[in-house]
């Protein structure tokens, strides 16, 4: 089936890196003021220290240890956040490269747009068939009958009811039963088609 379908992206690459930008720099201001807070605590601490009992060496270099290691947190978030804000940009972009792409999907409902609807079909056999091609509300528009041959095929649409009224766009849904020169039924595959992505 071909539909033309417009696609809204929710966010543009603009926007996301935007957004993963406002959010990493919230993200390391916290960091940052609780990096800044222990610097200054542990200054102080050096700063009126006792001089008579003065900080344990051991102690010292712990504070040592847990502020390198505040510092590398902060280094490595600030270089997650930009793998992050690049990678939903990348995808962001990468999704633009669809647009004007066929896209083959299953099913029996398709979308009527600018007077134009398809499906794609498989029978086992020849074979005579009834096609009824119904609205969103179930009404059967139009109805056709037609021989079919082995394989796949194609049914196209107009988006004219069976009278020749205009039908409004919209999706709209296939039903094919299909009988072979004996009057036995023949398997028809469930229908399928392609999707073409269009922007707005």
């Amino acid at each position: 089936m071909a539909v033309t379908a417009a696609v809204t992206p929710t966010t543009t690459p603009t926007a996301a890196t935007a957004a993963s930008v406002a959010t990493n720099v919230a993200n390391k201001s916290t960091i940052s003021g609780n990096f800044e807070t222990f610097l200054q605590l542990l200054t102080t601490q050096l700063k009126n220290q006792n001089p008579l009992d003065p900080l344990d060496t051991n102690q010292f270099t712990q504070q040592l240890v847990q502020f390198a290691q505040v510092e590398q947190q902060i280094n490595m978030n600030a270089s997650l956040n930009t793998l992050i804000a690049l990678q939903k940009a990348n995808q962001a972009t990468a999704a633009l490269g669809f647009l004007g792409a066929t896209v083959v999907v299953n099913g029996d409902t398709t979308r009527l747009s600018g007077g134009q609807a398809s499906w794609s079909y498989a029978v086992d056999k020849p074979a005579s068939a009834t096609i009824n091609v119904t609205n969103a509300t179930g009404q059967v528009v139009y109805t056709e009958t037609r021989t079919l041959s082995p394989g796949a095929q194609t049914f196209t649409w107009n988006g004219r009811g069976t009278t020749g009224q205009i039908q409004p766009d919209g999706d709209y849904t296939i039903a094919i039963t299909a009988k072979d020169a004996s009057g036995q039924s023949a398997a028809v595959s469930r229908p399928s088609g392609a999707m073409i992505i269009s922007s707005p």
